[in-house]
């Protein structure tokens, strides 16, 4: 397939700018999405500008704005081939600790986000006989203590295979990416020594891919090597 197109979401920095260098240098075009098209500017411009990597502003929690971002790359790229469900972020262990408010946003964006990334770009990649990823977390398969965002990203490894099951016989495969500790700007300072970079989990997503049509790779768990957990 020349030229295929990947949507990511949380496309500004970490994992989700990480992977957008890789699959432009694997040859795709890229949809960059994030909740503002100012952090994305500059990757855009890096990636090749237009024609190579579309920004794109969009809450992932807002179905209107799920629905104009396929759209948008639709019309951008005539084509959508793989969908990277992976906007999110954390919170502080602990069912005493963070504010309603705060624990509201990121079930929002990391639960439903993801299932409205699904939701919008899956008539795209039927017909595209694409590939689906979702970010999850080792903490999706091991919850930590008093963590709710352990619960979310535990609901985005049933999320995934709930699609995966729904597309079956389709050709559409679905990916779920489980890192752990990664070095990104999730964590004020990383726990324990040598954790992964952004660049390890990226590599993950482009192997997945690239595998050929018949090879599909449900779930990648990686952690550092260090880690225990």
């Amino acid at each position: 397939m020349a030229d295929p197109v990947l949507l990511i979401t949380g496309a500004s920095r970490g994992i989700g700018a990480a992977t957008a260098r890789a699959a432009a240098g694997a040859g795709y075009r890229v949809a960059l999405v994030a909740r503002t098209v100012g952090a994305l500017q500059d990757l855009a411009e890096e990636l090749g500008g237009p024609g190579r990597a579309l920004p794109l502003a969009c809450d992932v929690s807002d179905w209107d704005a799920q629905q104009a971002a396929v759209a948008a790359t639709l019309d951008a790229f005539g084509r959508l081939d793989a969908a990277f469900a992976n906007a999110g972020f954390g919170a502080s262990r602990g069912f005493l600790n963070e504010t309603v408010e705060h624990w509201r946003d990121m079930v929002l964006t990391n639960v439903l986000g993801a299932a409205l990334t699904i939701r919008a770009t899956l008539p795209a990649l039927k017909e595209a006989r694409g590939h689906l990823i979702v970010t999850g977390s080792v903490a999706g398969h091991k919850p930590t203590p008093g963590s709710l965002y352990s619960a979310t990203k535990a609901a985005c490894r049933s999320i995934a295979e709930a699609a995966r099951l729904e597309v079956h016989g389709s050709g559409v495969r679905v990916t779920v990416i489980s890192p752990g500790t990664v070095d990104t700007p999730f964590y004020d300072e990383p726990p324990g020594d040598d954790p992964l970079t952004p660049q390890d989990v990226a590599d993950a997503v482009v192997f997945a891919l690239t595998r050929p049509a018949r090879v599909n790779v449900n779930d990648i768990l990686m952690r550092p090597t260090t880690q225990e957990f």
